[in-house]
């Protein structure tokens, strides 16, 4: 007789899988006490009823929902059977695309897809330990990034989900988010001759991480997550957690509870497509360009990726942060500087806004540096 089990599905196991997340996901709900999106439940059970009370929000409030995911760097975390870092760039991906809005974020949720929650053979254990890693890392980069987490859904998808080992897994996010309709970072506000600031980040954070692998894995073969460089693992610094830059944005901003202690007239968010793409972005509305001739200098691993590959220049900076995980733009520099120093975030004042368009950066990569790299937005 056909059975769930027999399929590969161990509901008994699911469900202590899921309690974990759940578990931990009941540990952030403090961090939005007394505050807007504090977690109310009317009766406290596994699948119970969660919510939020917006009845006595005021006109102007706007709310949105934003939708991201780890990517590939899953694989990594598998290679490293190391999960515990993997939801502060998970957060990074969701909160930080929210806060470059004027946002706060409030609530996230989450689906996490695995392959399997035991492995094949039955007398070879299960993953629970690798769930209670997720969990743990869940909870220290909800509190980072000071939101409350909703629930602990979980999937056991057999062949659905393959990656580098039997504990594969995806993870998706979505953030609820709550602003002020006269504090948006529109991007309207930009005038040429205005600061940049660049906040730094050390890792790779989620973009880039395929060409990443490959790159490794071409010339330190299948296992190159075991080779040591600069002594380290390159599995341990590809891994490195993406820094979640949400607390110092919000202070700045005001986001949707505080009061605003400095003036930023946009933000971007450096993910997929650079910075060439993210502040042309965050551009676009003002018609402004910006001139970028002290960027941070790129981490010494992706330099690495970069020479073993090859990769121009221009390339790099279209595919990876190459060094800044945010960029600030605002007319006045030092209250931003002096609250990236309070929340320890490197930061450095990196050029200006211009009135001419196109976005111009003195190239700290490592096949044509000190040149100017000149990037323009094609037609859309």
């Amino acid at each position: 007789m056909g059975s769930y089990a027999a399929a590969g599905v161990d509901l008994s196991l699911g469900d202590r899988a899921s309690r974990i997340l759940y578990e931990a996901a009941q540990k952030t709900w403090k961090i939005r006490q007394d505050r807007l999106g504090e977690v109310l439940v009317p009766f406290d059970d596994f699948s119970g009823l969660r919510a939020i009370d917006v009845s006595g929000l005021p006109q102007g409030t706007w709310m949105m929902l934003g939708f991201d995911g780890v990517g590939t760097k899953v694989e990594v975390a598998e290679r490293m059977n190391q999960h515990d870092t993997i939801a502060f760039d998970l957060l990074a991906m969701v909160c930080d695309d929210a806060v470059i809005r004027g946002a706060e974020p409030v609530l996230v949720g989450s689906i996490l897809d695995v392959s399997r929650l035991a492995q094949r053979s039955p007398a070879r254990g299960e993953f629970l330990e690798q769930i209670r890693q997720i969990a743990h890392g869940y909870t220290a980069a909800a509190l980072e990034a000071e939101v409350a987490i909703v629930n602990g859904e979980l999937a056991e998808m057999g062949s659905r989900v393959q990656g580098y080992s039997d504990f594969s897994y995806n993870w998706g996010a979505a953030v609820l988010w709550f602003g002020h309709q006269d504090r948006m970072l529109t991007g309207k506000k930009v005038q040429p001759g205005e600061s940049i600031i660049a906040l730094a980040e050390e890792g790779f954070r989620s973009n880039g991480l395929s060409l990443v692998r490959r790159t490794l894995e071409e010339h330190y073969g299948e296992h190159w997550h075991e080779t040591r460089w600069q002594g380290t693992l390159l599995g341990q610094g590809v891994l490195a957690p993406s820094r979640i830059y949400t607390r110092a944005i919000v202070e700045m901003t005001g986001g949707y509870t505080q009061t605003p202690t400095a003036q930023v007239h946009a933000a971007a968010h450096i993910t997929g497509g650079g910075i060439p793409e993210k502040l042309a972005r965050a551009l676009r509305p003002s018609g402004c360009g910006a001139h970028l001739e002290a960027p941070l200098p790129p981490p010494p691993l992706m330099l690495h990726c970069q020479e073993l590959a090859r990769i121009s220049d221009k390339e790099a900076y279209k595919t990876w942060h190459m060094g800044h995980g945010m960029l600030i733009i605002t007319p006045q520099p030092g209250p931003v500087l002096e609250i990236a120093q309070k929340h320890r975030i490197p930061a450095q004042l990196i050029g200006q806004t211009t009135q001419e368009k196109g976005i111009h950066i003195r190239s700290q990569g490592c096949q044509s540096p000190h040149s100017l790299l000149s990037f323009f937005e094609e037609h859309r």
